[in-house]
This record gives structure tokens, sequence and C-alpha cells, in this order.
């Protein structure tokens, strides 16, 4: 079972999990356009930067995961607004369906109301790698601070700590030269959705499959957090090249310790 975003990589998600006879339907909930406006808080002299920024994010979107949408999915439905995601119809749907883990990924907050709709297992799909990247913007920081190494997906217990519940998966980047900013969170992305089915397979073969709880607090990255201004860095600093940097060992820093106990037919 998932609750998700709208966005093709949302339904790119979905459409694998179906494909594996893994979902047993799907909520999803009607995102805003993927493609922002800059607003009356953005410098006029910064317009064009913000423009290109999230143009290139969209062109990646689609280069990745093409132009799917919901009705590409062969699987049982309900479209939702934000409004209704913890409603009593999603209620009824989730309990209807009695599924052993609900997965989100990319939809709004889950309140205490809708985890307790079923005794499923909620797991959420995080774009950052936890501790260190939790919060917003998670895969923009990373090559910001110039370690696009630490771009990734964690896959985690849904609580009431932002991104911080127990590690049951974690992806990293794929760095491959060439790769802006956009196309390694897509490339991550990607990753993941290719790893997925195994890791669920594997833990829904347990009775109750534990996930690894993190150490440390590390850092919540909020949305009030990133600036326009921080564009400068990426695009006209270091032209968008940032992994091609870090391949060519101009740039270093951590290197991730991973958690990947389900990919391992064994467990």
């Amino acid at each position: 079972m998932a609750i998700t975003g709208d966005h093709p990589r949302h339904c790119f998600l979905a459409r694998r999990l179906a494909e594996a006879g893994l979902l047993s339907g799907w909520i999803v909930e009607r995102r805003k356009p993927f493609v922002a406006k800059p607003g009356d808080d953005v410098p006029a002299g910064l317009h064009e930067l913000f423009n290109l920024h999230f143009a290139r994010r969209e062109d990646a979107e689609h280069r990745a995961f093409g132009a799917l949408q919901p009705k590409d999915v062969n699987v049982e439905q309900m479209s939702i607004e934000v409004s209704d995601l913890n409603g009593p119809a999603v209620h009824a749907f989730l309990a209807e369906r009695a599924p052993r883990i609900v997965l989100s990924y990319g939809c709004h907050k889950l309140d205490d109301a809708t985890l307790n709709a079923t005794p499923a297992r909620f797991w959420n799909t995080h774009g950052g790698l936890s501790p260190w990247y939790r919060g917003v913007a998670t895969h923009f920081w990373p090559s910001y601070l110039l370690e696009p190494q630490m771009t990734g997906v964690t896959l985690h217990e849904t609580t009431s700590a932002i991104d911080g519940g127990a590690v049951f998966h974690q992806t990293g980047a794929p760095l491959n030269r060439g790769d802006g900013l956009h196309d390694l969170a897509c490339a991550t992305v990607k990753a993941y959705v290719d790893e997925l089915p195994t890791v669920l397979t594997n833990a829904l073969s347990l009775d109750s499959p534990q996930g690894h709880t993190q150490a440390t607090a590390g850092r919540i990255w909020t949305s009030a957090m990133w600036r326009p201004e921080h564009l400068r860095v990426i695009y006209e600093q270091y032209q968008d090249r940032i992994v091609d940097l870090c391949l060519d060992g101009e740039i270093t820093g951590k290197t991730p310790t991973l958690v990947r106990p389900f990919l391992n037919p064994s467990v």
C-alpha cells in the first residue's frame, strides 16, 4: 500500500511496486506543479537563476521518469487533495485493504488518526540521507556543501520525529560524470526504486522487521534555510558540475555509512 504525491517520480515508484505485486492500493495526493515561479521575495537579479534552477529540475525529472501519471499505474487508486489526506475516506481505504506496510513518499504529513487507521506499519521514503540530511531540500544541500556523495534516499519508520524513525534501508548517490544537481537527485531516486522491491519483499518475509535506530539527531533542514542566493554557488561558482569535481578528487568529504540489511536475500 502506498500514499504518495502525483509527480512522475512518485508514479515511477508506484508503478515499480505494482509490477512487483507489492501494491494493494494507492492513495495519490495531488501536488502543486513541479515548476516554481519566483515570488516577490526573490530579488529581481536572481529571477534568471531561479527560473533556470527549476526548469532544470523539471527537465531532469522528465528525462529520468518520463511523463508518467497516476493513470499509467495499474492498481486501485484514490485521488485526493491535501485537505483530505487525513480524512475518513482515506482511513476507510486503508482499513479495507489491511496492508502490512503503508509506504509514504512525497505526500504531506500523516497525522496520528491516519497512522492508527490500520494495524499496518507505516514507512516513509525520505529524499535525503538521515540523520545528516533530514527535513526539506535535502537533495540540494549536499551539493551546495560540496559533498554530492552524501545525496541519498532513506526508508524509515514514520514517527513524530521529522525523518527520524528507525532506518530500514538507504540508497547512496550514483555519481555519473556530467550529471548536474537535479540529474544526481533523479539518478539516486531511480537507484532506490530499483532496490525497493527486493527490500520490501525481504522485509515482509519477517514477522516484525526491525530498523536501525538513528544514533544521532543529525540536522533538520527547514524551508527557511534555503534562499535563492544559494543558487549562485551551484550555477555561477561551480557551473553545476559539482559531481565532476568530486569524481576528479578536487573536492572531498565524508563517506556515508549506509543501512542496507534487507538487500541480503538470506534476511
